[in-house]
């Protein structure tokens, strides 16, 4: 029984992590059978890409813990102004720890213009 136990949180994350990657997935062959109208446009599922691409090579070089990795609840993409330019925020939300937010931002035009933990 006690390891049944200690079991159940593994599986709980693997879960967590599995239906994000999902999720992911998902979108990203909707919006490629979609078509291209908007090519030359960075889109929320282009920031979605970038992010999760940076948002891995982050947790993969130590910069951050691997509990954002296997603890990670959401990821929600937004637009915001920053001094009149507006940006693209995406959002990675972790279950449990101090920090529970790593935000990463891009320019209109798909360039990375930064990340924190504050969305500031």
């Amino acid at each position: 029984m006690k390891n049944l136990q200690l079991l159940r949180p593994l599986t709980n994350r693997t879960l967590t992590t599995s239906t994000a990657l999902f999720a992911v997935i998902i979108t990203a062959a909707l919006a490629l059978a979609h078509g291209g109208k908007h090519a030359d446009q960075f889109t929320h599922l282009n920031a979605l890409q970038k992010s999760t691409q940076l948002f891995d090579q982050l947790v993969t070089e130590g910069k951050l813990d691997q509990s954002w990795e296997t603890g990670l609840q959401n990821v929600s993409i937004s637009k915001r102004d920053n001094n009149g330019k507006e940006e693209i925020a995406v959002a990675f939300k972790r279950a449990t720890g101090e920090l529970t937010h790593v935000y990463i931002f891009f320019t209109a035009e798909g360039k990375y213009a930064g990340s924190n933990f504050t969305g500031k």
